[in-house]
């Protein structure tokens, strides 16, 4: 009975329409899918199987998403992703090619996906098994990082770092398979290009913690916030590094025209722009230059790595501000309206995204994300919206990444 039932399926399938079509014409069908379609078409039938191939599927537009970075590792072997196109949450299962259960994303680039991942560690012998509890090793478990391509089930692990670098430092990617890893005092960069196989030390000329770095991928250079002001005030200074002279080629970013444009910001935070030639700094605009001033609201500042100028590319309505700084709590609850913004209300604000598109996360706003796009144009403000049906994680304070995901690369 089974195999006539496979027959009768058979034929079934045969007899559809779209069998029928020459080979070009089916193709020519099938690239009018978007990405998402076509990955699940690829288990309707051996046809879609044999013509959905990894090369084809290179040549439909990549799969812009959010991924969110579970504040655990542990968080059920899938990671939640955020379509704006679709306005859909997905789910991004990793158990099926993915044999760690335990990890982190931390960067993407070109289809790929960089995670932090928890290795076994060593088995535990009698003697040792009662002080394991207490030691380094237990609290911290060994990690490896490991790139893989999420779409098409591969991945990869790069060589190994010690464990220090998985908890202190920022994770980049650029074009290319290159990756670098920052911390206080100094870069490890790999590059598949190289051949070595090994990590490259750099050590870091800066004058403190570099603060947000982000790979400008269109200029091919890192580039930092530093603080350069005293244990009571902070000032902050723009540095950047081509990424061919990352031992040595660290430098100021500064223009006289520029004037107190790092001034006006609190706890400001890079992101890459649109096409990786624009740096965006993000933080709370402050009421005055006051060391303790509250701030009004959340101000997008924009520079453009061709004319080396800074112009304001967004700034949050206040009414959507006021959510995040418990203004709208406050309201709901029937509590007295502060007569003035709640000082140091931008610090509850989360920031996370890339190439033009920033997301805003907080502790008072839960189940939801702001939203801001950069326009092409960039004299409209870009565009603001909020992101409801977020996947709750218990403590509402929301991290991640712009993930292009594709078949444009693999591990």
């Amino acid at each position: 009975m089974a195999g006539s039932d496979d027959d009768e399926a058979a034929a079934a399938a045969a007899l559809a329409p779209i069998h029928c079509l020459p080979p070009d014409a089916l193709r020519n069908v099938l690239l009018r899918l978007t990405l998402r379609d076509a990955v699940a078409c690829r288990p309707v039938s051996r046809l879609f199987r044999e013509t959905l191939t990894g090369p084809f599927l290179a040549l439909l537009p990549a799969l812009r998403l959010l991924l969110l970075r579970h504040p655990r590792p542990d968080g059920g072997g899938c990671l939640h992703a955020f379509d704006p196109d679709r306005r859909r949450w997905l789910r991004l299962p990793f158990t099926a090619f993915l044999p760690h259960q335990a990890f982190s994303p931390v960067a993407s680039s070109a289809s790929l996906l960089y995670l932090w991942i928890e290795t076994a560690p060593a088995p535990l012998t009698s003697s040792s098994s009662s002080s394991s509890s207490s030691s380094p090793a237990a609290a911290h478990p060994p990690k490896a990082l490991a790139v893989c391509n999420p779409l098409a089930g591969t991945y990869r692990l790069l060589p190994p770092l010690g464990s220090a670098w998985a908890r202190h430092g920022t994770v980049l990617a650029g074009p290319g398979g290159v990756v670098l890893v920052l911390t206080e005092l100094a870069a490890l960069s790999y590059s598949p290009s190289e051949g070595s196989g090994k990590w490259m030390k750099h050590p870091l000329s800066l004058p403190s913690k570099p603060r947000s770095p982000i790979l400008a991928a269109g200029a091919r250079a890192v580039f930092a916030l530093c603080d350069v002001g005293t244990p009571w005030r902070s000032q902050w200074k723009l540095f950047s590094c081509p990424l061919a002279r990352l031992t040595g080629g660290w430098a100021p970013v500064e223009r006289a025209s520029w004037g107190d444009v790092f001034e006006i910001l609190k706890r400001p935070r890079l992101l890459a722009g649109a096409g990786g030639r624009r740096v965006l700094m993000i933080g709370g605009l402050r009421s005055s230059f006051a060391l303790d001033a509250p701030c009004s609201t959340v101000l997008i500042l924009r520079l453009d790595l061709a004319t080396m100028e800074w112009d304001e590319a967004g700034r949050m309505p206040p009414n959507m501000y006021r959510c995040f700084t418990g203004l709208c709590e406050a309201a709901a609850q029937g509590s007295a309206m502060p007569a003035a913004p709640v000082a140091g209300g931008n610090n509850k604000v989360k920031v996370f995204g890339g190439d033009g598109k920033v997301w805003f996360g907080g502790k008072r706003v839960r189940g939801k994300l702001a939203m801001w796009e950069e326009d092409d144009v960039g004299s409209s403000g870009g565009k603001w919206d909020w992101v409801d049906g977020v996947p709750g994680y218990g403590d509402g304070v929301y991290r991640g990444f712009v993930f292009d995901g594709g078949f444009t690369a693999m591990p």
